[in-house]
């Protein structure tokens, strides 16, 4: 479904060098790595948010950077995407917020009754009560609630791809643990791909079918939770030792 063709990228340093890496259809796979080893910025690459120094992405066949506007427009239909922060706007509704994730084509021929409808049904799915939600603004929400919202936005344009940005960051581990278990229904419900950048490493090991490790913009580790967990790489063992002991320190916080 996804794959990832020689991509290279540098801002003022290198941030990945030559990642190649392929995503099967319906797969749900996981990219982790220490801050600033280039997750998010290979999770914008596959629908061409930002421009890449060489290489390519190629969604379904077509290419996000070699194939013209028409090309990248049919990709970012395909694609829902969850920002890090739930990247609400401020100034408007939850309904006009979730709104905006129908493509603006869709949502032109699209009767009224229908379109609320989708935005009813995107909000269901999040497990949030659209009759109670629908007509606040994100300052009148809690921070699982405005994450569930962005949730519904990325879904409600009934997307093929799902792309995760670090999608339980500033979360206590009981939302976490809540959203972590939305992806993985959303996922099956929806019969989508997902692409997940997160740094709940032993969340992200239970909802993936394969993961990935980046590290200093090169792949590490490519395969299956279990083989990362059993590596025997001694900078993916660092990473998961690190990992761990970052869990249990925010264990310790919230207890």
């Amino acid at each position: 479904m996804i794959r990832y063709q020689d991509v290279w990228k540098a801002f003022d340093a290198p941030v990945l060098e030559g990642v190649t890496l392929t995503v099967g259809k319906g797969e749900t796979f996981g990219i982790f790595g220490p801050s600033g080893a280039g997750k998010s910025v290979l999770l914008k690459s596959t629908i061409g948010l930002i421009p890449l120094d060489r290489g390519d992405v190629f969604v379904d066949g077509e290419s996000a950077y070699r194939s013209g506007r028409r090309s990248i427009v049919r990709i970012r239909q395909k694609a829902g995407y969850v920002f890090q922060h739930a990247a609400l706007f401020d100034s408007l509704t939850v309904y006009e917020n979730v709104e905006m994730g129908i493509p603006e084509v869709e949502l032109h021929r699209l009767p009224r009754p229908d379109a609320s409808r989708r935005i009813w049904e995107a909000l269901s799915l999040t497990n949030l009560e659209p009759e109670a939600v629908l007509k606040k603004v994100p300052s009148e929400l809690s921070g699982g609630m405005r994450k569930r919202v962005g949730i519904a936005r990325a879904i409600v344009g009934r997307p093929q791809i799902l792309l995760w940005d670090e999608p339980t960051t500033g979360l206590d581990p009981v939302n976490t643990a809540a959203v972590e278990r939305l992806i993985v229904g959303l996922t099956e419900q929806l019969h989508v791909t997902s692409v997940i950048v997160t740094h709940d490493i032993e969340g992200g090991l239970e909802m993936c079918d394969r993961v990935a490790m980046l590290d200093g913009g090169t792949l590490r580790f490519v395969g299956t939770p279990e083989a990362f967990r059993g590596s025997h790489d001694p900078i993916v063992k660092a990473f998961l030792d690190r990992a761990a002991a970052v869990a249990a320190l925010d264990g310790d916080v919230y207890r």
